[in-house]
């Protein structure tokens, strides 16, 4: 059978993993009657509901005898050590933009990914039908976007299609009949070259792991494409390092393939298929696969670097192990080193201390996911504001430098650049689009965006949309002020009471309600001015033996300002930790006891 691999990128919600439900569809995978889940391949909880693909995964279909291996990837750069792998083993790619916002950030930093490896993209314009498309205005865009990315001739030469994802169609003309999606189908078929690995089936068995994931039955998995030759089940491999190392000899104990969305057991695997292999305990992601009789491993991606860390420690509250069952330094230790056994763009290392870790990654989306994940598997964590990650180059420091893409109503333009500028960022293109829109372009350094993704929804009201992807190290830009506000902290434990949150909030913004449980040295809201403030949330109202002459007024309390687990994480100071269990995300201070903190104020200084 004939063989295609591609795969499928696009910027965050521009319609990948629409487009791939409705590929399954029309391939005939599913029966008339069967019930199809929307969005199949957003099969991870945390996935389906924040709409994002955070894994990237592979299925296959069938078209008129051709075999076509589909890898569906995140659009997200904070997940990019999955992109880089994953386009290593394709051939094509379909390049998926949205013809209203034309090419976004993540475009770029995906699409730079494919051209460097050679692969020549199939250009799909979707969602032409919305009525705000412009596809030609989007087209022009994606060329300009190419030829800046230093695209070759036969890479700019590539082909277009008109699509809705959503309405199941592709067509060449954008007036097209607009039926299905059979000229997709058709153009990879003619488009995207054969793999070349399937001239080399005599030569002997060779693989490069791309993903790694843990099966209940069969333990460890790897999965790549077959570089050369053919296995099978029972056949001894031995596993060789990027540098060569032999790292370990296994029996092969299974052989599964895509098919559909399921993985089915294969007799034989041969060069140019995408296989996940069973039967190693040590072997991992960018190891070599191969027969004993191999020797050079085959040349792995290198991985862009992480650029902040955040440091996981065990949750030494007063309310420590109520909620969660995993609270030791020894388990979280486990956990991560998991974690980063499958996730090659997150690096953890220990402390002095051996109860807390460092945890460095691409961003705080890859960080908010990992401590999301953790807290549902019964975790309890406390976690420290994200740092960013310098770099030393020719002696002199460095820092990550973000290219940030912002669409916002026109109103909102004027105070997004004024608190971009703030924070260093600098000003490289302002343009206003269809609808009252202005599209700025910064580059802003890493560190001034921390934190910031909150403060700008309030400034634009919640309309604005901001997309961020790394561009380059640069010299480091200097200071850049932090949080202006303090915070109000509890001075008692217990719970809380709506008389005593009622008469301190002229005192600023609460960030819990009436009988909550609180400690001291936990941080109850934000402060109207600049210094932190001590509080009582526990003071009761007196009651005295004299009637009152009509019934006490019912205490009403503003609505609190519950932060969201990214929220919280971005809003906390250096002397600051999130609290993080299954159940609370609670804010508090490094040091719980106000003389610590005084003592370690001092000592800062």
């Amino acid at each position: 059978m004939e063989l295609r691999n591609i795969a499928i990128i696009a910027h965050v919600d521009h319609g990948k993993t629409t487009l791939v439900d409705e590929l399954l569809k029309q391939s005939g995978l599913y029966r008339a009657n069967e019930s199809v889940q929307e969005r199949a391949m957003d099969s991870n909880d945390l996935e389906r509901e924040r709409g994002i693909t955070i894994l990237a995964k592979a299925t296959s279909v069938e078209w008129q005898g051709t075999r076509i291996n589909i890898v569906d990837t995140p659009g997200h750069a904070d997940f990019g050590g999955e992109v880089e792998r994953i386009l290593s083993m394709v051939d094509g790619v379909v390049l998926l933009v949205d013809a209203a916002e034309g090419p976004m950030p993540q475009t770029k930093f995906v699409t730079s990914k494919a051209l460097a490896l050679g692969l020549r993209p199939i250009v799909v314009l979707n969602k032409v039908d919305k009525p705000d498309a412009e596809p030609d205005r989007a087209l022009d865009e994606v060329f300009d976007l190419f030829a800046a990315l230093d695209a070759d001739e036969h890479q700019l030469d590539f082909p277009v299609l008109y699509a809705s994802g959503r309405s199941g169609w592709a067509d060449a003309e954008l007036d097209g009949p607009r039926k299905d999606l059979s000229a997709l189908f058709e153009l990879i078929v003619d488009h995207v070259p054969a793999p070349a690995q399937a001239a080399k089936l005599d030569e002997p068995f060779a693989m490069l792991a791309v993903t790694l994931a843990a099966n209940p039955y069969l333990g460890r998995m790897l999965t790549g494409r077959v570089e050369r030759g053919t296995l099978v089940p029972g056949q001894t491999v031995r596993a060789l390092s990027r540098d060569g190392r032999e790292i370990e000899k296994f029996r092969v104990t299974k052989i599964l393939a895509f098919r559909g969305l399921s993985q089915q057991p294969i007799d034989k695997a041969e060069a140019g298929d995408i296989v996940s292999l069973a039967g190693m305990s040590k072997a991992t992601v960018a190891d070599t696969l191969c027969d004993p009789a191999v020797d050079v491993p085959i040349p792995a991606q290198p991985i862009d670097p992480p650029t902040i860390s955040v440091t996981f420690s065990i949750n030494d509250s007063p309310l420590a192990g109520r909620d969660g069952d995993k609270v030791q330094s020894r388990v979280i230790r486990e956990r991560l080193m998991r974690e980063a056994e499958s996730n090659v763009a997150i690096q953890v290392s220990d402390t002095p201390g051996g109860d807390a870790f460092e945890v460095a990654g691409r961003g705080e989306l890859q960080m908010g996911v990992l401590i999301e994940n953790m807290r549902r598997e019964g975790f309890e964590l406390s976690i420290s504001r994200p740092q960013v990650l310098f770099r030393e180059i020719d002696g002199i420091k460095h820092e990550p430098i973000e290219e940030v893409t912002v669409d916002v109503d026109e109103a909102y333009s004027g105070v997004v650049v004024e608190k971009l500028a703030a924070r260093k960022g600098d000003l490289a293109e302002m343009r206003t689009g269809a609808g009252g829109k202005t599209r700025i372009v910064a580059r802003v350094p890493s560190r001034g965006l921390i934190g910031y993704h909150g403060e700008f929804l309030t400034d634009t009201r919640g309309t604005g949309v901001l997309n961020r992807v790394f561009h380059k190290w640069e010299p480091e830009k200097g200071t850049i002020p932090g949080r202006r506000a303090g915070v109000l902290i509890s001075m008692e434990s217990g719970a809380s009471v709506a008389y005593a949150i009622f008469n301190l909030e002229d005192r600023g913004h609460f960030f819990i309600g009436s009988g909550e449980q609180v400690y001291q040295g936990m941080i109850l809201g934000e402060h109207s001015r600049e210094n932190d403030l001590e509080v009582n949330p526990l003071k009761g109202k007196k009651l005295t033996n004299v009637r009152a002459s009509g019934t006490d007024e019912a205490v009403r309390l503003t609505t609190p300002r519950k932060l969201s687990l990214e929220a919280a994480i971005a809003y906390i100071d250096t002397d600051e930790l999130v609290e993080v269990t299954p159940n609370h995300v609670r804010l508090r201070k490094r040091y719980l006891d106000p003389h610590e903190r005084k003592r370690a104020a001092r000592a800062a200084v």
